[in-house]
């Protein structure tokens, strides 16, 4: 399979079209070779317009490989610039780890899975990502010991972002997210200034959920 015709094809038809223009996601994009991170036998699906499931330990619940329109439609969302410092919350495999170390300074990639971390660390390495850093921890907790981030970006749809992720970004900094299940989730920009935080709304959209990060139940007698 050709690959690299493979990969000029999705920016072209999965990418572009849904209004994705920056020059930087596109160019990262064409770079990054998708079929490093997935599953061996499902190489020759790696374009597909669709999330890609991960072999991931059952305990930590299932993981996916984000669908690439999304993906990128949240990347451009993040106005990520050369001299950034990002943390990546979940990033399996490693793809948009990839993605992010052509947009960013340095990235912190943070994964609780550790047999994915282990392979993301592995596959980045390889390819010569070396401004990656691959960390193992609670998803909800970030990673305090690299803050501060100018760009936290969430890899899957998530119910609440815990207060202890916000507290995570620098002054002048945003945190990107889809917020929500199914198709009433919607990608969300929350940005930090003088200590506090604001959200706003950007699009609707439906990516797989990432394990955790659930609103506390409360009783109702």
């Amino acid at each position: 399979m050709n690959f690299e015709a493979a990969r000029i094809k999705m920016v072209d038809n999965q990418i572009r079209t849904t209004d994705v223009t920056s020059h930087a996601v596109l160019s990262a994009f064409l770079s990054v070779p998708r079929e490093e991170f997935v599953p061996a036998g499902m190489k020759p699906l790696a374009y597909i317009d669709t999330d890609i499931e991960l072999p991931s330990d059952p305990a930590a619940g299932k993981r996916y490989l984000m669908e690439p329109s999304p993906l990128a439609k949240l990347l451009q969302l993040a106005e990520i610039s050369k001299g950034d410092k990002v943390l990546e919350i979940g990033c399996g495999t490693g793809y948009a780890s990839a993605i992010l170390s052509e947009l960013a300074g340095s990235v912190v990639a943070l994964e609780s899975d550790a047999k994915l971390a282990a392979e993301a660390s592995t596959t980045l390495a390889r390819l010569g990502h070396a401004n990656v850093s691959v960390v193992t921890g609670d998803m909800e907790k970030g990673h305090a010991a690299g803050a501060p981030y100018d760009v936290i970006f969430v890899h899957g749809a998530v119910e609440t972002i815990p207060a202890s992720l916000l507290a995570q970004l620098s002054d002048g900094g945003s945190l990107v997210a889809v917020v929500g299940f199914g198709n009433a989730s919607r990608a969300q920009v929350f940005l930090r200034e003088n200590g506090k935080t604001s959200e706003r709304l950007a699009f609707n959209t439906a990516v797989k959920p990432l394990p955790g990060f659930r609103l506390a139940r409360e009783f109702v007698f």
